[in-house]
């Protein structure tokens, strides 16, 4: 019989501690993989052009702003593509303003979102977008555009429907209000979020 050294045995408090040193090394190399994963996907993306810059004055709303949250920009009619180059892959609370330059979707802690009328194809509305599903047609609102040759999509959570409503109509009609030489409409709209 050997003889009994102590502190050889593994009682279930080490077992415990072993167990959650495995844990949170997992959560680590997850976290990791997520991140390595996102720079891999901005690095692809890196061809896409800079973002517009806002003009100083948007003037006047023609719709009451949305407070909500900024969800995520995707590629038009992939929502699940999501795209993280030039910061739009970064959620945030918000407002959404429509006016005659175009939508300026403003975030808290992030860079704005500005997208010129001559950009703008559609706004509409989809049960979910990269980074949040709601289960309802009205759910996120969906701004088309064009970023250089690229058409995306980008989502906005609204807090009131209603005004969410009166908002899109209003963004429509200045779309098809629009002088015909500044329109960027691709030839065919497939795959419009509904």
């Amino acid at each position: 019989m050997p003889a009994y050294r102590p502190g050889t045995e593994r009682g279930p408090d080490m077992e415990r501690v072993l167990l959650v040193v495995g844990l949170v090394l997992v959560c680590v190399l997850c976290g990791y993989g997520l991140l390595v994963g996102w720079r891999h996907r901005a690095a692809r993306q890196s061809a896409l052009p800079e973002l517009p810059a806002a003009p100083d004055d948007l003037g006047p709303d023609l719709a009451p702003p949305l407070t909500g949250v900024y969800v995520s920009t995707t590629t038009a009619g992939n929502w699940q593509d999501r795209v993280v180059a030039r910061g739009l892959g970064r959620r945030a609370a918000g407002a959404a303003r429509l006016s005659v330059e175009g939508v300026c979707v403003e975030r808290e802690g992030e860079s704005d979102i500005y997208l010129p009328i001559a950009d703008l194809v559609q706004v509409t509305t989809a049960p979910g977008i990269a980074g949040k599903v709601m289960g309802q047609a009205e759910g996120v609102l969906i701004v088309r555009w064009k970023l250089g040759e690229t058409l995306l999509d980008s989502g906005f959570r609204a807090d009131d429907t209603e005004l969410q409503a009166d908002w899109i109509v209003a963004a429509n009609e200045l779309i098809a209000a629009r002088p015909k030489g500044r329109s960027t409409d691709s030839p065919s709209t497939n795959g419009a979020p509904s």
